[in-house]
């Protein structure tokens, strides 16, 4: 990550990004793809979500409506019911900054009055509302692209030049964003792994990642629980290679800014050994 460190504001909130950030994962839904609505209750979401925090996260993604494959919608009313009394209730314990993934304008607009400063939208800030909410509030927003939607969108997902493609929404949605008065430094970039894409398209954009940042805003790899080529599935399909902590760091070696991850502690030691050269140095020397 060498260079001049990208800035990312979320209302009072502003990174320099000078070192990889780990976005912890709280799902308060029971059909969730990766922990299978473990945090569903209210009291366990809370208390997952702080334990995250001490972990390492440096951020929280909460998230009330499941967008695995083939999922169905749910909706707001439902979705804010789930996450509502989490957001608020994490957002007074502790000073984590808190996202919240949802790509519907009025849970949005709710979880920001309830300390939420990020909205991730899956969409990709398609809605003009949404977008409008954004630059309101002075949020973050992650950016993310999607072929399809989570019902059916993995249903031969085909591209003529993925990344191409990937950039180009990418790039279309940051104008769109200022015109509905987003700052640029508000926006980060999620190439959406997982999201219409198959293994061979994940292992593709992975490779190329790099050139995401070529847009000149942070990159967040959504890795956690994906399928990539050489990586073995579990029964329902997921990524079991060490929660996926593995693939973070390569995706932070190619060019990704933020990780989005369940496995918080793991990641977090896998990236401090990544970055301890001394601690490389004397495994070389053992090898």
């Amino acid at each position: 990550m060498g260079g001049e460190a990208l800035v990312w504001r979320a209302r009072h909130v502003a990174w320099e990004i000078r070192r990889p950030l780990v976005m912890g994962i709280l799902n308060v839904t029971p059909d969730s793809f990766s922990d299978g609505g473990a945090h569903f209750g209210e009291e366990s979401a809370v208390a997952h979500g702080l334990r995250l925090a001490e972990e390492g996260a440096d951020l929280l993604d909460i998230g009330g409506e499941s967008t695995r494959p083939g999922a169905r919608p749910v909706e707001a009313e439902e979705e804010w019911r789930r996450i509502g009394t989490v957001v608020s209730k994490i957002a007074r314990k502790d000073d984590i900054p808190i996202s919240v993934d949802t790509y519907k304008p009025e849970v949005a607009r709710k979880a920001i009055r309830a300390g939420a400063v990020i909205v991730n939208d899956v969409h990709g800030l398609r809605d003009p509302e949404m977008a409008r909410i954004v630059g309101n509030s002075a949020a973050g927003a992650v950016v993310m692209h999607m072929q399809g939607e989570p019902p059916t969108m993995q249903r031969e997902p085909t591209y003529i030049d993925l990344v191409a493609e990937v950039i180009a929404f990418l790039d279309r949605q940051i104008e769109s964003a200022g015109e509905r008065g987003v700052s640029p430094e508000a926006l980060v970039l999620d190439p959406g792994f997982g999201f219409g894409k198959t293994p061979a398209h994940n292992t593709e954009l992975l490779r190329r990642l790099a050139e995401v940042r070529s847009l000149g805003r942070p990159v967040l790899a959504g890795v956690s629980g994906k399928l990539f080529l050489g990586t073995a599935p579990a029964a329902d399909g997921r990524d079991v290679s060490k929660g996926g902590s593995a693939t973070a760091v390569a995706a932070i070696q190619r060019g990704a800014d933020i990780v989005r991850m369940h496995d918080v502690a793991g990641t977090v030691r896998l990236l401090r050994r990544a970055n301890d050269p001394m601690r490389t140095a004397r495994e070389s020397a053992r090898a």
